[in-house]
């Protein structure tokens, strides 16, 4: 997987909805700003071994908005719709090719990517875990991740870059006070 998405999140939902970089701040920055971007990011978080190149974003986008909804129980009744529809499309199965090896096929891989991604939210907010997720404390953040710390009081969706860029104020902060 290349640098150009983040993962980590603890759940794969979670680091799709991340794809819209500093949610709730003046600047958001979208990481799908088109279907090849779509693609790419099916590629490096998809079972699939070849390259997809879906035809549009637009469904990526209502189900990534439609998970962070769910995630975020700012959920109406159209969006448990949509949520449902997605879900209901057919998942990649597995094939066993003739030298041996597991490959996920789909009829449409970006259509059974969204319905990965719906399964995967809907599972997490009917179990335990859902009692895990967290927001981020970065105040430029406000990314969702699982925590899976023994005692539950991770943070950060990142230490290396929101839990840094924290520990580092902080420190600034107390060498101006003295």
């Amino acid at each position: 997987m290349t640098d150009r998405f983040r993962a980590g999140a603890g759940r794969l939902c979670l680091d799709f909805i991340r794809t819209l970089r500093y949610r709730g701040t003046p600047a958001p920055v979208e990481e799908l700003p088109d279907a090849s971007a779509w693609g790419a990011w099916i590629d490096a978080f998809g079972p699939f071994g070849t390259p997809v190149r879906p035809a549009s974003v637009d469904d990526a986008w209502a189900a990534r908005e439609s998970i962070h909804a769910l995630l975020t129980d700012a959920l109406r009744p159209s969006l448990r719709q949509r949520l449902n529809s997605f879900a209901a499309l057919p998942v990649p199965a597995p094939a066993l090719t003739p030298s041996g090896e597991l490959r996920w096929q789909a009829d449409d891989p970006a259509s059974a990517m969204l319905a990965l991604l719906v399964r995967d939210a809907l599972e997490l907010v009917t179990s335990p875990e859902f009692a895990r997720v967290r927001r981020c404390a970065g105040p430029a953040c406000g990314a969702l991740f699982l925590d899976t710390s023994r005692p539950g009081t991770r943070r950060w969706c990142s230490m290396e870059i929101c839990g840094n860029q924290a520990k580092k104020s902080t420190y600034r902060a107390k060498a101006e006070t003295r």
